[in-house]
């Protein structure tokens, strides 16, 4: 039984929400947990004084540079003790989930009760990195649970300056959007860039993430600086008898408001079968005995959104790969960023697209590591240096696909324009 609750009139005022309230899961676990109570007296003292009251440190485990969060209360008694003595030390461990986040119930209840014996409790899964952050550990027992952990089979993730944990979807373990096998990248980078994760040396901190298509569960896009996207270069494929279905349940009127109507390119027409056009990149599959739904994929820019709603009927095309995009972040010195495509196609099967793949990586990281400035992120360094100048860095020859956001770059192609032209001067002479 834990020691008697603190007055937390605050903290009672978020029970009493509609949602479900964080202050009722501690003071669950302060029904065991003496840290837990006092966890819950700091953060009422927090509420009350509108400031918080933690402050960083040093503290690590051995062998490693990172992974540990260091959190000491800078509340103390006037002899200098603590005044909530059990949560005077509360620091997090940064554990690396598994690739695509894959648990057995058994591993997780082990981890739950490593943290229990040697913490607070508290988990959270999981950090914007993807870590499984085991929240509220004194100094003495940090190795401690650590040492357990490691037995089990994980390892500490990425803290301060370093390259941090990756995160990757379930992918090909069992979505049928998955364009490449996000695990094993996921696994290949980690493992060759793991003394940049246990030992911070970078200017700043560095993210991988793994989306297996365009639809980005991982956010790779908005949330690393190196995202790697599924991604395919043919024509989406179709399935002609679940298209039927799809279209006898669905009828034209949802058909066209959120099919057709939602392409952000207008790359999907209704056409009468007899009508529908022919030609190398259309796709088109029937819907009923004079209705089809064509594709010109010259205009498809891959967002997902029928293949999601009309899933099965329309799918994803064979030559698959990924699309690389760089620069993505939170708020820091130019506010949030998305990832601008680098790399717009790169097979990656074979253990020759891989070598590729890592040394591109090494590139990036050499890059970064070189020629940014202290706590700057890829993207503003891309910023204050210029794309050419981070291209010819990287050694990666500019290509027009090279875009900031859809249907939009600094490229014009030129192509033809004189015929135009001069056409255009044809009709005006010819008016005259």
């Amino acid at each position: 039984m834990a020691k008697p609750m603190h007055p937390t009139p605050n903290l009672d005022q978020l029970e009493t929400g509609p949602w479900p309230s964080f202050v009722t899961g501690i003071k669950r676990l302060a029904k065991d947990s003496d840290m837990a109570v006092d966890l819950l007296g700091q953060l009422e003292h927090s509420y009350e004084t509108r400031m918080g009251h933690w402050k960083g440190g040093t503290l690590g485990v051995v062998g490693y540079g990172g992974g540990i969060i260091p959190r000491f209360s800078e509340i103390k008694n006037p002899d200098g003790s603590y005044k909530f003595p059990d949560a005077g030390e509360f620091h997090t461990l940064r554990i690396m989930p598994a690739a695509g986040m894959h648990y057995d119930t058994g591993t997780l209840r082990k981890l739950c009760d490593i943290w229990v014996k040697h913490g607070s409790g508290l988990i959270a899964l999981h950090g914007q990195s993807g870590d499984i952050m085991f929240q509220g550990a004194s100094s003495e027992n940090v190795q401690k649970a650590f040492d357990e952990f490691n037995e089990l089979g994980f390892d500490l993730g990425g803290a301060g300056p370093a390259l941090r944990t990756s995160a990757s979807c379930v992918g090909h373990a069992r979505c049928e959007m998955s364009c490449y096998d996000e695990a094993k990248a996921h696994h290949q980078v980690i493992n060759k860039f793991l003394d940049d994760l246990h030992r911070p040396a970078l200017p700043y901190k560095f993210k991988f993430k793994f989306s297996g298509c365009p639809n980005d569960c991982t956010n790779s896009i908005q949330r690393s600086d190196f995202a790697t996207i599924g991604t395919w270069r043919d024509n989406i494929r179709t399935d002609e008898g679940m298209a039927k279905k799809w279209f006898a349940k669905n009828g034209i009127n949802t058909l066209v408001n959120t099919v057709t109507g939602m392409c952000p390119t207008r790359a999907m027409q209704i056409k009468a079968t007899k009508d529908v056009a022919k030609g190398e990149h259309i796709t088109s599959v029937a819907l009923d005995g004079s209705q089809s739904l064509e594709i010109d994929n010259k205009n498809c820019v891959r967002c997902m959104h029928c293949i999601n709603v009309m899933t099965g009927a329309l799918q994803i095309g064979k030559d698959r790969g990924v699309t690389i995009l760089m620069g993505g972040k939170s708020v820091l010195k130019i506010g949030a960023t998305m990832g601008s495509v680098v790399i717009p196609f790169m097979p990656l099967n074979t253990d020759e697209d891989y070598e590729a793949y890592l040394d591109l990586a090494q590139r990036v990281m050499d890059f970064f590591a070189e020629n940014a400035l202290e706590h700057e992120r890829t993207g503003e360094m891309i910023e204050r240096i210029g794309l050419a100048n981070f291209l010819e860095g990287i050694e990666v020859e500019i290509d027009p696909n090279m875009i900031n956001r859809p249907r939009m770059n600094p490229y014009t192609n030129m192509v033809g324009w004189d015929e135009e032209v001069a056409k255009a001067e044809a009709r005006k002479a010819a008016a005259a």
